[in-house]
């Protein structure tokens, strides 16, 4: 019995204990700079080595939680936190310190963390606020809106009809976390909510809306658009003075700053740019054919000056040579080459990332000069619908409708709707033709996301789209509904019917954050019917895709490695004029890729192997290093290889509005009789940052090579009369440079200047000859200015873009008569496009714009434009713009 006794005792004992220790543990947070797996781990063990109990760091937030007993000092664990090389709200790191952090480790340091620099001060408040509501629902809604807006806590009491806040500001404010709760159907003291939103509230919650409130006195005031990464200055008001007293905070703080639009990131051991859709707002961008208006890095040509379609060109090297992807899936490829650009409007586009030279081999083998993903709207942390209106002087008009919302905490969707027509008839050339085809598009597309990577690892992507794009153009008058050989008209018509569904599922193993796995599938049905003058060509695509991707570490995540396979099928029937031609490519491959993070260097080696049923087995090795020389200073490397399969028909429409015969030498390969394309890519660039004008400035210069060691050559000199294709015989290489200098002279007005030069030389049938319809020299100036926001968050915006083009070789003509010959070379000559937009508050933007305002434009666009069918006709010797300055304006409304 004493036995049980003393057992019973020392149990009492011992869990009386454990209560009074744990009664004794605080918790508290704190703001630490920190950027990858790495930083975490260092940041943790740290901490709990200097006394922490417990310590959480979040990379999203950059936050840290701590549990301390009475007998740790937080200063002394964020102390040895800043020693280990991390900046803290409290401890700065020494510069020796946080230059020997890895190169992925390296934060931004711009944003300064304290008001007085290793001095106690509290960033966190709490604060009260007028909220109306009646019941328990009441408070688990409100309390929920306010943890949603990003309040760490909320306490609602129904007695006092009010709610206790306690948030971070440099996450959140007061306002947003008010409007939050408005939004889900609160009155409170600084917003009312909507009377669809307080009525669709249950029975029990409908409170009385007759009282008034008193006014909010927010103290902290976080301007909208900052991030720490790209804020150049913080302005201190009314800040505490005695640091002694702990019980006192900072009582005023603003931030000021504006995130880039356009940012070369500094992680990534490839030339990636990331750019956001306030980029894209600063030009028309109807389409994604516009959406690089305002970028240095590719160049946007004029394909044709019958069909009006846009192409873009990288490196120096066709459209077609860089991979265009949706969503990280295959989007413009096969018979999508020559029109695709204009599926993706602009106003759905959340984000674009933009890869220069060899990318991943995860995303397949057909990157030669780089790649450009785009990414659709499907994030919001509240139902948001937009209302985009277009219309320029000319006769062109579109709508788009976005629409995303979150269906509950995991599930949400998004509608995508567009609309375009055309329909004026616009020669400003006086040649009888239109300068842009007539006709109309409809797309639509449909998201529905799942997002429970936090508890059960899992997330899924599903898409589906439909597009209808019809497009009439040629001589004024021409009747596309009476057949070509009835009427005298030259005409072309194009109709086209798209449709894709996928889906992307992911999995991260539990316990794991660097292990995951990822499959990716879509299926993809193409068909377009057309005509041009009295040729016909029709084509049909059928593509299924697959992508499994697994993603783990070598014993810690300085050594991570990707491996997976992939399955792309390719169905293609195409008729030009009576001849036809099918085939079907089945591609399985495989591929790994091994990154090594070092202490400034990055390092991704890749390679896949694929087995192309008609091109044979192709092994395609990828290399990219980055070496931070400083923080500010980094050079990246970068080798791969790449393949395709031309499609040569698709690929060169832009030549069909022409009396050209196609004449095609085949060599004995599988794919029209000819090879596949197969090309390395090298690169070198060089990143450095400093400061001028006391903010940040960035200079980029980067270099790459493109040698092919197959190529199908598109041959327009061999005669005016004659299109011909072959494969090459000998060597076809494409040297560009560039250099681009980013700096902001004062707040709000940001500059970007480029300089490229190009040299494209391939040996063609009758000797090597420059690449035509490429300059060799190319200037850019964009230009960039905001005032501040108002009271009711109004501002102006203006944007300016000047492209100077250099003179560009055209093909060869000189057995033409004279009248019908081009000169050798083209003419140099520059575009200005310019944009005024006004920000009326954060529902209401109305836009008035300009393109081509230099007025410049190709005269001779179309030869001999008088005789569409005879001999010489030819639509596509076009290097310049065939429109004389156009003015548009819009209209944006958020919902």
């Amino acid at each position: 019995m004493k036995l049980y006794i003393s057992r019973i005792t020392l149990g009492i004992f011992l869990l009386s204990a454990q209560f009074i220790f744990a009664q004794n543990l605080s918790k508290s947070q704190f703001t630490v700079k920190g950027n990858c797996e790495m930083c975490k781990e260092r940041i943790e063990t740290t901490a709990k080595k200097a006394g922490a109990k417990e310590a959480r760091y979040s990379i999203d937030s950059q936050t840290l939680t701590l549990e301390t007993d009475t007998h740790t000092s937080t200063d002394d664990i964020l102390k040895k936190v800043a020693e280990a090389g991390h900046d803290n709200e409290k401890y700065k790191a020494t510069d020796a310190t946080y230059e020997a952090l890895p190169g992925c480790c390296h934060y931004d340091r711009d944003l300064q963390m304290s008001v007085a620099e290793n001095h106690d001060h509290h960033s966190k408040k709490e604060n009260e606020f007028y909220v109306k509501g009646n019941c328990k629902s009441c408070k688990a809604r409100i309390e929920k809106a306010a943890k949603d807006a990003g309040a760490d806590s909320a306490e609602w009491s129904a007695e006092k009809q009010m709610v206790t806040l306690n948030f971070d500001p440099k996450k959140t404010s007061s306002d947003k976390i008010l409007k939050k709760i408005a939004d889900v159907g609160h009155d409170n003291e600084k917003y009312k909510s909507s009377d669809n939103t307080y009525k669709n509230l249950p029975a029990c919650c409908l409170y009385d809306r007759e009282i008034p409130f008193g006014e909010a006195n927010p103290k902290v005031h976080l301007e909208e658009g900052t991030t720490a990464e790209h804020t150049d200055h913080i302005d201190h008001n009314a800040a505490n003075e005695n640091h002694e007293d702990h019980e006192k905070s900072i009582e005023s703080v603003t931030v000021s700053g504006t995130k880039g639009s356009t940012v070369l990131s500094k992680k990534d051991a490839g030339l990636v740019f990331n750019i956001d859709k306030k980029e894209l707002l600063k030009a028309a961008c109807c389409n994604l054919s516009e959406s690089f208006e305002t970028n240095a890095t590719v160049d946007v040509s004029f394909s044709n000056a019958v069909t009006g379609t846009k192409q873009l060109k990288m490196l120096g090297l066709d459209q077609k040579y860089t991979s265009l992807t949706k969503e990280l899936l295959p989007e413009i490829r096969g018979l999508a080459s020559a029109y695709g650009l204009n599926f993706i409007p602009g106003r759905w586009i959340e984000s674009i990332q933009l890869t220069k030279g060899g990318s991943t081999v995860t995303n397949g083998y057909e990157s030669i000069t780089g790649q450009i993903n785009t990414e659709l709207l499907k994030n919001a942390e509240k139902p948001e619908t937009s209302l985009n209106l277009f219309s320029d002087f000319n006769g062109r008009a579109e709508a788009n409708i976005t629409s995303v919302a979150p269906i509950n905490d995991k599930w949400s969707q998004t509608f995508l709707l567009h609309g375009n027509g055309t329909f004026g008839d616009t020669d400003m050339n006086d040649d009888g033709f239109l300068d842009r085809p007539k006709g109309t598009q409809l797309n639509a597309a449909y998201l529905l996301n799942y997002n429970d990577l936090e508890k059960s690892g899992l997330g899924s992507h599903f898409g589906i789209n439909f597009i209808k794009d019809e497009r009439t153009s040629g001589q004024i008058g021409f009747d596309k509904k009476i057949p070509q050989d009835k009427q005298s008209l030259y005409g072309v018509g194009i109709d086209i019917l798209r449709f894709q569904v996928w889906n992307k599922t992911g999995y991260v193993f539990k316990g794991k954050p660097y292990q995951s796995l990822g499959w990716m599938n879509q299926y993809t049905y193409h068909q377009q019917d057309s005509f041009f003058g009295l040729r016909n060509y029709s084509g049909k695509q059928q593509t299924y895709y697959s992508n499994l991707i697994f993603e783990s570490i070598l014993g810690n995540t300085n050594h991570k490695y990707k491996a997976g396979a992939s399955f792309m099928y390719d169905g293609y029937d195409e008729t030009y004029l009576t001849t036809n031609f099918k085939r079907n490519e089945i591609v399985p491959g495989a591929f790994a890729e091994y990154t090594l993070t070092g202490l400034k260097y990055t390092l991704v080696a890749g390679a896949r192997v694929d087995f192309h049923n008609l091109a044979g087995t192709q092994f395609t090795p990828r290399l990219n290093f980055k070496y931070d020389f400083t923080p500010q200073t980094i050079l990246r490397l970068s080798a791969g290889r790449g393949f395709r399969t031309a499609n040569i028909f698709a690929e060169s429409q832009q030549y069909f509005a022409s009396n050209r015969n196609i004449q095609i030498l085949q060599n004995g390969g599988n794919i029209y009789g000819l090879k596949p394309e197969i090309a390395w890519n090298y690169g070198a660039s060089l990143q450095q940052e400093f400061k001028i004008f006391g903010r940040k400035s960035t200079i980029i210069a980067d270099f790459f090579r493109t040698d092919f060691q197959d190529q199908v050559m598109v041959d327009l000199d061999r005669s005016p009369q004659q299109l011909t294709f072959y494969n090459l015989e000998g060597k076809s290489f494409a040297n560009s440079f560039q250099t681009q200098w980013d700096f902001t002279p004062f707040k709000n007005f940001d500059v970007r200047l480029a300089y490229k030069y190009y040299d494209v030389q391939a040996d063609y049938l009758d000797g090597r000859r420059e690449v035509p319809f490429m300059a060799k020299h190319r200037g850019f100036v964009n230009l960039a200015y905001s005032t501040n926001k108002n009271n009711k968050g109004g501002f102006w915006s203006f944007d300016t873009t000047l492209n100077l083009v250099g003179k560009q070789r055209l093909p060869d003509t000189s057995s033409n008569p004279e009248e019908f010959q081009l000169p050798t070379y083209s003419q140099s000559y520059a575009i200005l496009n310019a944009q005024i937009s006004r920000n009326f508050n954060k529902k209401i933007r109305a836009y008035l714009g300009g393109e081509n305002l230099t007025s410049y434009y190709q005269k001779n666009a179309i030869v001999d434009f008088k005789n569409p069918f005879g001999n010489y006709f030819d639509g596509g010797m076009v290097y310049a713009p065939i429109m004389k300055a156009n003015f548009y304006i819009g209209l944006d409304v958020t919902f």
